[in-house]
């Protein structure tokens, strides 16, 4: 903990770009896109977009769940997709799954999780999970992966959107190990590298 400590004390020193960016900043946030990622510490969006401070509006949540829209249901999700969408207006909406997902495996598995109810409850009540439909052989977090973008698909506004090409929905999957990711296409039903 100390050095995360001792890196947020002297964040302020090593910003690269300093007084430019904080300026660009309090102009105004305008994400090129969403992303919509696992909560595991190894997935670091930008680290594998690139991205700079302001460009990408991230959602973390365990599994990168999001749960089916609902009207009425209020979840920290679907209000934060809904900002993304209707306030921020991105043009791009990620949902980045990756390989050894905890959340994945515990879904997958049926583990009791006797120890965090809570989290097996999410696991089990925000999760269709038959509603993907792939290989067995294949990675079981594409599945998820499949089953989070069908969903998105279900929540109005970001249905229009992508029905006026207003919006473009990406699955990509990132391999912990490797650090490829690959890229869902949803005409195809096939994962093929970016």
């Amino acid at each position: 903990m100390q050095s995360l400590i001792d890196h947020a004390r002297t964040f302020h020193q090593k910003v690269s770009g300093g007084r430019e960016q904080a300026a660009t900043l309090e102009e105004g946030i305008s994400p090129q896109a969403m992303f919509i990622t696992c909560s595991d510490a190894q997935v670091i969006p930008s680290l594998i977009t690139g991205a700079r401070p302001g460009e990408l509006f991230e959602l973390r949540t365990a599994g990168n769940i999001i749960p089916p829209y609902r009207l009425g249901r209020l979840t920290a999700e679907a209000a934060t997709i809904e900002y993304a969408v209707n306030i921020l207006g991105v043009q791009d909406l990620i949902v980045c799954g990756h390989t050894r997902c905890g959340a994945v495996q515990g879904r997958v598995r049926s583990w009791t999780l006797r120890s965090a109810p809570t989290t097996r409850w999410w696991l089990l009540q925000t999760h269709r999970w038959r509603e993907a439909r792939v290989d067995e052989s294949e990675e079981p977090g594409r599945a998820h992966l499949i089953a989070q973008l069908d969903k998105l698909h279900r929540y109005p506004r970001v249905a229009r959107r992508v029905a006026s090409g207003r919006l473009r929905l990406h699955g990509w999957f990132y391999e912990v190990d490797t650090g490829v990711v690959s890229n869902y296409r949803r005409d195809t039903g096939v994962f093929t590298p970016l």
